[in-house]
């Protein structure tokens, strides 16, 4: 069964807005580990059609490395009902329409590695929302941004208890926090 993970950069008052504010921070080898491993670990990108659109127009240009290889190589599913077949052209795409907790969770109940899913914030909402999520990966940077968007700007269906299954600081007082669902971590830990 495939894992949906989802990954952000995360302002410390939880915005995950455009991430170009991250540049002023060093990351440092274990963020830049953080983010290769959890590139390296995935068979495939899920992600909205905004962060698919800005990453297609960014990524072929500044890709030329091991990751932005892996950027540009990896296959890809996009979440739209706009996007048209002609404009999916980063590398293997697939859109995905319709009822898209239902694709997703069919994507889920193949054999495979894990999905990422980087920003996205509509996508990564309505994945929580359907309990689809089974990691979030955060970096959360000490900045307070104010006034931009948030991944959960109003309450889901209830309250969402996750556990912490990883954390650490980085020199640069980043934090790098891995959470999964309270009932799936318990599962994990009994198995």
């Amino acid at each position: 069964m495939t894992r949906i993970v989802v990954t952000e950069f995360m302002s410390l008052d939880g915005c995950i807005d455009e991430p170009r504010w991250t540049f002023q921070f060093d990351r440092g080898p274990d963020g830049d580990k953080f983010k290769w491993d959890e590139l390296f670990g995935c068979d495939a990108l899920l992600l909205g059609r905004v962060t698919y659109q800005g990453f297609a127009q960014a990524w072929p240009h500044i890709g030329s490395d091991e990751f932005g290889q892996r950027m540009n190589t990896i296959g890809k599913y996009v979440v739209s009902g706009t996007l048209a077949e002609a404009d999916a052209t980063w590398g293997d795409t697939t859109i995905i329409r319709g009822d898209v907790p239902a694709e997703v969770a069919k994507l889920k109940a193949q054999p495979g590695g894990d999905l990422l899913v980087e920003g996205s914030c509509q996508l990564v909402r309505d994945l929580a929302r359907h309990g689809l999520v089974d990691e979030y990966r955060l970096m959360v940077f000490p900045i307070i941004l104010g006034g931009k968007m948030r991944m959960f700007p109003d309450a889901l269906s209830g309250p969402a208890t996750l556990t912490l299954t990883s954390s650490k600081v980085l020199d640069s007082g980043i934090l790098l926090l891995t959470y999964e669902p309270a009932d799936e971590a318990a599962t994990a830990a009994e198995s």
